[in-house]
């Protein structure tokens, strides 16, 4: 397997990409509000004394570090989510134990990466035969200074496998075991498309919600849709 010290560096330029959350999921108000670590910590414990439930919506704060949070951008709940709110089950370059902030180039690769991993993810739910799903699109403006390239992997690679992650999640772990911030990869989906694995939020400048998505599920996803404007 190839080693993070072989995978060209991006020395820093700004970009654009995209991502899909559940509509289910609002944005996390504690993040919005404070401009640094320290406003938050003093307003995370006020208002836990009167909200029970605030722990739950903020997630595991001890699995990322005060200094790694973007304070003071919008759409800093977006950008630190995934790193509080870890599925243990893993993806393609975690095995669980630490979140990763996934990004693609185009909103349509976005679907595209969403459509496949919901399929999989409702295929195992036993008798389900309808279901609708709505998303909330998101532009991110971020910057990809000290990122690693694995677009200078073929696609053959197996890193690249569309259903094995062993191989994607010992890069994932290396790539974060040297502090990088991020990787760009090719989309498994969507070919010709790239994503992001993002390691830590702090490269993102900001993160917009931009538009409303419906997956409909009736034994398969039959359809996706932009159903309104933000």
């Amino acid at each position: 397997m190839v080693t993070v010290g072989e995978l060209p560096t991006f020395a820093g330029q700004s970009l654009q990409a995209y991502r899909l959350v559940n509509s289910k999921f609002p944005p996390i108000a504690l993040f919005e509000d404070v401009a640094d670590a320290d406003e938050f910590d003093v307003l995370f414990e006020i208002q836990a004394l009167t909200n029970p439930r605030l722990r739950n919506e903020v997630g595991q704060l001890e699995w990322i570090a005060r200094g790694e949070i973007p304070f003071g951008i919008v759409g800093c709940s977006y950008a630190t989510a995934p790193f509080t709110h870890v599925n243990p089950a893993g993806s393609r370059f975690s095995d669980g134990s630490f979140g990763v902030l996934y990004l693609a180039d185009s909103m349509e690769a976005a679907l595209a990466e969403v459509r496949h991993h919901q399929s999989v993810y409702w295929s195992n739910v036993p008798g389900l035969n309808y279901e609708r799903f709505v998303f909330r699109g998101l532009s991110c403006a971020f910057v990809d200074t000290g990122m690693k390239d694995a677009t200078a992997l073929p696609i053959s690679d197996a890193v690249y496998a569309p259903d094995d992650y062993s191989h994607s999640r010992l890069l994932g772990r290396a790539v974060r075991d040297a502090s990088c911030p991020g990787l760009r990869y090719h989309s498994v989906r969507m070919q010709g498309s790239f994503c992001w694995a993002l390691m830590t939020p702090r490269p993102v400048a900001s993160i917009v919600q931009s538009a409303h998505y419906e997956m409909v599920w009736n034994g398969q996803i039959t359809s996706v849709s932009q159903i309104r404007e933000a």
